[in-house]
């Protein structure tokens, strides 16, 4: 099957440069679509998703090189759909999932990047994080009083150090894993408020989806600015060569699929994987294995 939208889709469309400063504004919510039709939505989309498998086969039996995917955004911005539609066709034995709400008193106990180096993927699997770490320089920068009931001295605290701190905490966290073999790519889909309100809406409308909804969402469109101003910080401070950002236009469900499918296609195909190669002595077993069979 050809992959009709190679063309169209460009990763380097969407990375953040390293050191570049963010301005969400200057970055848009929705572009062109890879698609003319839901048939052709769903052909390219199949197309990545064969392509992806293979080379998840691949990773699996080399077991040289793990791949970290770090899914953040606004509530309703897509991170579960795009998760469950990218990823449908991986091999559940060499994929993880991982959903990270509020700490724990036990995590609390830890420093940040504890709860989520446990659940870091081994080489030869392919590890998602819906939500991560960088919720603490998100949603804890937007809400202060969270961070004071993390149990930190007020001297570890500061509000003129900490940020940058963490921020220094995550890229050399990044850089040590990329120097272990974990590769790890970081999507920000991108909504609009216009569009997130759409989604509510419907969400109210439908039955299957009420639960997905609460008044709690609605009081945290009230810090938009905030959580605006938080992320562009953030992917400013934090992309970098070996771990980059992506800003995912996901105002269009379908489109951000298919960036994020290329994006994840084009970070395994760069991995240059290939099946481990049988040694003598490895020949030698496996005709030893064979006689035994043949007999």
């Amino acid at each position: 099957m050809t992959d009709k939208s190679n063309k169209r889709i460009d990763p380097s469309d969407f990375r953040v440069p390293p050191g570049k400063k963010v301005k969400l504004k200057d970055w848009p919510t929705h572009v062109k679509p890879a698609y003319a039709t839901k048939e052709q939505y769903k052909e390219i989309l199949e197309d990545h998703i064969q392509k992806m498998s293979s080379l998840q086969e691949l990773l699996y039996a080399s077991g040289r090189y793990a791949l970290l995917l770090i899914f953040q955004g606004m509530d309703s911005a897509g991170k579960d759909g795009a998760i469950r539609h990218v990823m449908s066709g991986i091999n559940p034995e060499g994929c993880q999932v991982f959903s990270f709400k509020q700490p724990s008193a036990e995590e609390q106990k830890h420093d940040f990047l504890w709860r989520t180096t446990c659940r870091l993927p081994e080489r030869g699997m392919i590890g998602i994080f819906n939500r991560s770490y960088y919720e603490e320089v998100l949603v804890v920068r937007v809400h202060p009083e969270i961070l004071r009931n993390e149990g930190l001295s007020e001297e570890l605290r500061g509000e003129k150090t900490i940020w940058k701190e963490r921020y220094r905490s995550i890229v050399d966290s990044e850089d040590h894993l990329y120097r272990n073999g974990t590769r790890t790519v970081k999507f920000f889909l991108h909504l609009s408020k216009e569009e997130q309100r759409k989604r509510f809406l419907a969400r109210i409308d439908d039955t299957e989806k009420n639960w997905k909804l609460s008044l709690a969402d609605i009081q945290e469109r009230k810090y938009w600015k905030d959580y605006t101003e938080a992320y562009e910080d953030c992917l400013h401070q934090t992309s970098t060569h070996h771990a980059p950002w992506y800003v995912v236009p996901a105002d269009d469900k379908e489109n951000a699929r298919l960036i994020v499918s290329r994006i994840v296609l084009d970070a395994l195909s760069e991995l240059k994987l290939s099946y481990p190669k049988t040694t003598a002595m490895r020949h030698t077993e496996l005709l030893s294995i064979r006689k035994l069979l043949e007999k």
